[in-house]
């Protein structure tokens, strides 16, 4: 009798692989039809498993055995034994089993694929935290060595990163998750940098005069310096040039008699 078994995997030989693990038979015992052959998309996206269909020959099952014959009335009708019945009046119930461990969200797996398939493809080994954000949106954190080549020049490969895992997790979902991806706690290193540079740029503003220009930024950037100057008396911020040339302007201002209210603030 001929039989067929369908096994998937990352490769045609993986397929296969499962298949012989499965059934426990070597290659020569069975036959190989590839039903559909495996892509490998670019950066993980749009990639599909192999899927072969395996034929095997298994002996012909023997003629069912005739059913016993139905028992005696007395035996039926049999009490069991007093000492038995005693037995298991007096058996403890078997403890209830303990529930399987929960699985992580639908969102947190799609996040841990992604990444790590891009941490492989980068040839990068990194741990990956998930965590959930008070905001409602999502944490990564990657660690481990090679964190530099995953940041960039000014964390350009980290955003980009960012960037990618947001755009492949939500291409397919109702809801718009907000993703941040961070390495080593880069983003609030670089954070913290920018606003002491601020800081540092409206002393300068305030104390020669003049207005201090800043080199370009990205908008994330940008929004950190304006922050941290929002309140900063004597100095104003705004934003001037053209991505990805923009940047921050600190401006002095000259505050008027009798006029203690912070300055406003143009965020661009």
């Amino acid at each position: 009798m001929i039989k067929y078994l369908e096994k998937s995997g990352r490769t045609m030989e993986d397929a296969v692989a499962a298949a012989l693990s499965e059934l426990g038979m070597t290659e020569d015992e069975i036959s190989v039809e590839v039903l559909e052959r495996e892509k490998s998309g670019f950066l993980g996206i749009g990639a599909k498993p192999a899927v072969v269909r395996v034929s095997y020959e298994v002996p012909d099952e023997p003629a069912e055995k005739p059913a016993p014959a139905p028992k005696k009335a007395e035996e039926k009708c049999a009490p069991a034994p007093k000492k038995e019945k005693k037995a298991a009046e007096k058996a403890p119930a078997k403890p209830a089993p303990a529930p399987a461990p929960v699985d992580e969200s639908a969102e947190y797996a799609a996040i841990r694929a992604f990444v790590s398939g891009l941490m492989t493809r980068m040839g990068v080994d990194a741990q990956i935290d998930i965590s959930a954000r008070d905001n409602g949106g999502i944490n990564v954190n990657l660690s481990g060595s090679g964190m530099g080549a995953i940041i960039g020049r000014r964390g350009e490969t980290l955003d980009a990163i960012q960037h990618l895992t947001n755009y492949v997790v939500n291409r397919d979902s109702d809801k718009h998750l907000h993703i941040s991806v961070d390495a080593e706690n880069y983003r609030a290193k670089r954070e913290e940098s920018l606003t002491k540079l601020a800081e540092k740029m409206a002393e300068k503003a305030i104390k020669y005069k003049r207005s201090m220009a800043l080199e370009p930024m990205n908008s994330y950037e940008r929004h950190v310096i304006h922050t941290a100057l929002q309140n900063y008396e004597g100095v104003t911020t705004s934003s001037t040039g053209v991505e990805p040339n923009r940047r921050v302007v600190v401006s002095y201002v000259r505050p008027e008699p009798g006029d203690n209210k912070p300055q406003s603030r143009e965020w661009a």
